[in-house]
């Protein structure tokens, strides 16, 4: 059974095909954008600052699974921050998991949060229509907000299904178009409690300006989060804290279709564990950030963040294996806990 056939809520409802259809033409991965082309030099806003790297033996706390995450997530090649939690046992596992990272499309989560936030208070229906917002052509840095058009009409269901499973950033700008902004996101985040995660941009204007910084050696606060800000975000959601069960059941279905990142958190995940999760990619960074579940029914919230490490394909490769090591040391623990239990 898979990750959305587990899910103890309804109200997941696929994209419908001829939306699905027209979306080919209309969408603009995110996740596609690497940040290749030639960055202009840009003065430093206070919101940067840079990376100072860790010790090559970085001092470690707690057992075996601290270590080999230690030693898998090492800045030496560009910085990688991890956050795991698992939500049987609250145990909970980081590296540079306080530091923060570019979000990109994993936004894209908070972003859906907020607008089926606004769903429960009555201000939109799933079946509302909205228009895709198109970005337009436009010089890096030349606007505060890169300029975006009104495209095809699509339900509030359909973009955020495009938003979630096809990292979609002109369904997602509709979103926050409808919401307010990313101050709108901002101000759902601080309801939550969620402290460490922040959005200053829109997607389109995200993307345009994309390189100013080098992520593996600067730190910039805008459109970031930290690991275990994510994480929390991510757990929170899972355990139904602030949305309605259908909403989460819209939000965790969507991950859970998602198409993107197939060599990221799942690429060495055992057979019979299921994943619903979100991936992000800009220039020099990649990230994957979901729930995990176990065959025996338990969840583990993740958030991968990675920067350097020599290209993309590398980037990729790094997030999976945390990924599985993180896995293969919660079952570990949990099958000791059961061993003890039952003496």
């Amino acid at each position: 059974m898979n990750f959305v056939a587990r899910l103890a809520f309804a109200g997941a409802m696929v994209l419908p095909a001829a939306a699905q259809a027209s979306s080919d033409a209309l969408e603009f991965d995110f996740d596609r954008v690497l940040g290749s082309e030639a960055r202009a030099p840009r003065q430093v806003p206070s919101t940067v600052q840079q990376f100072v790297p860790v010790p090559a033996t970085p001092q470690v706390h707690g057992g075996w699974l601290e270590g080999q995450l230690a030693t898998l997530a090492g800045a030496q090649q560009g910085r990688i921050g991890v956050a795991a939690l698992d939500l049987a046992t609250g145990r909970t596992v980081s590296v540079l998991g306080d530091q923060p990272f570019p979000m990109a499309s994993t936004s894209k989560i908070a972003v859906v949060a907020t607008f089926l936030d606004g769903v429960e208070q009555g201000r939109w229906k799933l079946s509302d229509q909205f228009p895709l917002m198109i970005p337009q052509p436009s010089a890096k840095f030349s606007t505060t907000a890169a300029p975006v058009r009104p495209g095809a009409m699509m339900s509030a269901q359909g973009l955020i299904e495009l938003a979630i499973s096809r990292s979609s950033n002109p369904a997602t700008d509709a979103l926050l178009a409808v919401v307010g902004g990313p101050q709108a996101v901002n101000r759902w985040l601080h309801k939550a409690g969620i402290s460490g995660m922040r959005m200053d941009r829109d997607i389109a204007t995200l993307v345009r300006d994309d390189g100013e910084h080098n992520p593996a050696s600067t730190i910039d606060h805008r459109d970031s989060a930290t690991p275990m800000a994510m994480v929390e975000l991510l757990g929170g959601l899972y355990q139904g804290q602030w949305l309605s069960p259908q909403s989460r059941a819209v939000l965790l279905g969507a991950m859970g279709r998602t198409v993107t990142g197939k060599g990221r958190l799942r690429a060495q995940l055992p057979e019979g564990a299921d994943i619903a999760h979100k991936t992000g990619t800009l220039f020099n960074t990649s990230s994957d950030v979901g729930i995990i579940q176990t065959p025996d029914g338990r969840a583990i919230a993740i958030a991968v963040y990675a920067t350097g490490q020599g290209g993309k394909p590398q980037r990729d490769a790094r997030i999976a294996t945390i990924a599985r090591v993180v896995y293969d040391g919660y079952q570990t623990e949990a099958s000791s806990v059961r061993r003890t239990a039952s003496r």
